[in-house]
């Protein structure tokens, strides 16, 4: 198996925020990275590819082993990736299985481990901070 192509990089967080192309989103990244050190502990981490260096931003590392597989892979507890529709956080749980939370935080959209909101005017603040604690260690169920 040839591993993950996004990875950690060296990259400047604050490249990756100039870099969105659209000013609202720059304001709300930078306050996401705000957010996610303070419920983290970890400081912001830029992870890309060769294609894509400045593809999202990570807080923390775990490592984890596929079913079946003997490889170990590297991955970032909590993240996001700030586009220029969608603001779209990663957390390390089943955000499904949180639904009183997700009926107060707002409007959002959302899959297994991943919240899809369009600005972060959208939702509320404390809510998304509680989901965020829940999800900053890998758990999904």
């Amino acid at each position: 198996m040839a591993g993950l192509v996004t990875k950690e990089s060296n990259l400047k967080v604050e490249d990756f925020i100039q870099n969105i192309g659209h000013p609202g989103k720059e304001a709300d990244a930078r306050i996401l990275v705000g957010l996610f050190e303070e419920v983290s502990g970890s400081k912001a981490k830029v992870w890309g590819n060769e294609k894509v260096p400045y593809f999202l931003v990570g807080f923390g590392k775990f490592s984890y082993q596929r079913k079946g597989s003997k490889e170990e892979f590297e991955w970032f507890k909590l993240g996001f990736a700030a586009r220029k529709t969608k603001l779209t956080l990663y957390l390390s749980l089943d955000i499904s299985q949180e639904e009183k939370l997700l009926e107060k935080l707002g409007k959002c959209t959302y899959g297994k481990g991943c919240l899809y909101i369009n600005k972060l005017a959208d939702v509320d603040l404390n809510v998304l901070k509680v989901l965020l604690e829940k999800g900053k260690e890998p758990n999904y169920g």
